[in-house]
């Protein structure tokens, strides 16, 4: 009797949801750790992220099947926005909450070191912003072949060329680690915010400067000429689908003898008849075009990626260097 007594209140103490040694069952490793308190921390923002980005490709893909191109500018134009918004809302209070509350003493304190706490936070924030531009980047260049086929929109334009391929994923990534840094350093959220912006509205000017004055005169030039003569109506000669011309400026007119003449050869003349002759009299034969063709883009978007991913690397190892000592 006192065997089964024995027995029985040993089973009934084993509370719910225990183990036959009292002790809660440990959770599956995705589910714990500093992983899931960095998640919890800031699930509304990582799934507002996620969320409205896919909500953007599934809007993007049902204009695309759809074979539809209107609205396509404002989304452009909302896609070059992201590394902004990104930058303000996510990376700029992602310590700076921490300081300002004083949950950052609170880390410091555990068992977990300020090193693991940084790599941890950054790296699910990584996560997450690449996620979300990777998905919209290939969704937007996917639906700018349509575009670009009905309306031969070039690709060295900045809505084009800053929002597919590794770009807007590169400028996303340095947006948001330089908001991070401001936020380290001001340790208040609402400044590192406004300041944030700022930086950011500076790297999407300098961004399109750097584009238009440095980036694209890496590019191999490549001429086209005809030896055909130039009509009076001044058709140009076809370039290839997507090609930019760069030389609208130049003399686009070639002689017998090789010699280039502008766009005001022979404008004076009111006639046909007299175009002609005129072009006769300056030795006119043909065209002579400057472009960039677009296969040359994926190259010049990854060597501008590359360069803003070095620039990212060095905020992230200030950030390690400022963090070990400061980030309390």
């Amino acid at each position: 009797m006192s065997s089964l007594t024995s027995t029985s209140t040993t089973t009934n103490s084993t509370a719910p949801g225990t183990t036959g040694t009292g002790r809660l069952p440990r959770l599956p490793q995705p589910f714990k750790g500093m992983t899931w308190l960095v998640w919890r921390q800031h699930r509304a923002a990582f799934w507002t992220i996620l969320g409205a980005s896919a909500l953007a490709v599934a809007y993007i893909v049902f204009q695309r099947s759809q074979l539809h191109t209107a609205g396509y500018d404002s989304t452009s134009t909302g896609l070059r926005l992201m590394p902004i918004l990104l930058g303000v809302f996510l990376g700029a209070p992602l310590f700076a909450g921490d300081l300002e509350n004083g949950t950052a003493k609170l880390v410091v304190t555990q068992s977990v070191s300020r090193t693991r706490w940084l790599t941890t936070k950054l790296a699910l924030t990584a996560l997450v912003v690449v996620v979300s531009t990777v998905a919209l980047s290939v969704g937007f260049g996917w639906w700018w072949n349509l575009y670009d086929e009905s309306t031969g929109s070039e690709w060295t334009s900045g809505p084009i060329f800053n929002n597919t391929g590794p770009v807007p994923v590169a400028l996303a990534l340095f947006s948001v680690f330089g908001g991070v840094a401001i936020g380290v350093v001001l340790r208040r959220t609402l400044v590192a915010m406004v300041v944030t912006l700022g930086f950011t509205v500076v790297v999407q000017i300098a961004w399109s400067h750097f584009l238009a004055h440095f980036l694209l005169s890496l590019a191999n030039v490549v001429t086209i000429t005809t030896n055909n003569g130039v009509s009076f109506q001044h058709v140009m000669p076809t370039l290839p689908p997507g090609a930019h011309q760069v030389n609208w400026s130049n003399p686009p007119y070639i002689t017998g003898d090789g010699k280039l003449l502008g766009w005001s050869t022979c404008n004076e003349a009111q006639t046909e008849q007299a175009h002609d002759l005129c072009m006769k009299k300056a030795d006119v034969v043909g065209w002579s075009v400057d472009y960039l063709p677009v296969s040359q883009m994926n190259g010049l978007q990854w060597f501008g990626a590359s360069i803003l991913l070095v620039l990212t690397a060095t905020v992230t190892v200030f950030l390690f260097f400022w963090g070990r000592k400061r980030l309390a």
